[in-house]
């Protein structure tokens, strides 16, 4: 017997909030690693600064990323709210259950997301 489509819902929410609460744990932790660099070099040497400038670098695109990732999924718990989750934001087609069980927090169906060369994974 298969899951009623309310069950099938609420997991995909509880991923949804999950994933949230995970997001901001990550960015509240790596706060130092973007910090400014000292560039002082009788602290440190210039090999030093550059690869601390390069951990920066990369820190601070994790955390863009985290931040896109964050707004995704608070559209799609806005959607979800609203009665339009699991609908293309584009189309207003119904979004197959594989692909929101991919990423539940995806808000184009497969067409949609391949004209805007998003890929399209389930």
């Amino acid at each position: 017997m298969s899951e009623s489509l309310g069950a099938q819902l609420q997991k995909l929410v509880n991923r949804l909030k999950e994933r949230q609460i995970e997001l901001k744990q990550l960015d509240a932790g790596s706060v130092e690693a973007r910090a400014p660099v000292e560039l002082d070099q009788s602290r440190q040497g210039r090999l030093s600064r550059m690869d601390a400038m390069q951990s920066q670098a990369m820190a601070q695109e994790t955390a863009r990323r985290r931040a896109l990732e964050l707004q995704k999924i608070e559209a799609a718990l806005t959607r979800l709210q609203d009665g339009d989750y699991g609908y293309c934001v584009k189309c207003g087609e119904s979004i197959g259950h594989k692909r929101l069980e991919f990423d539940p927090a995806t808000p184009l169906c497969v067409d949609c997301a391949s004209e805007a060369g998003e890929g399209t994974r389930h």
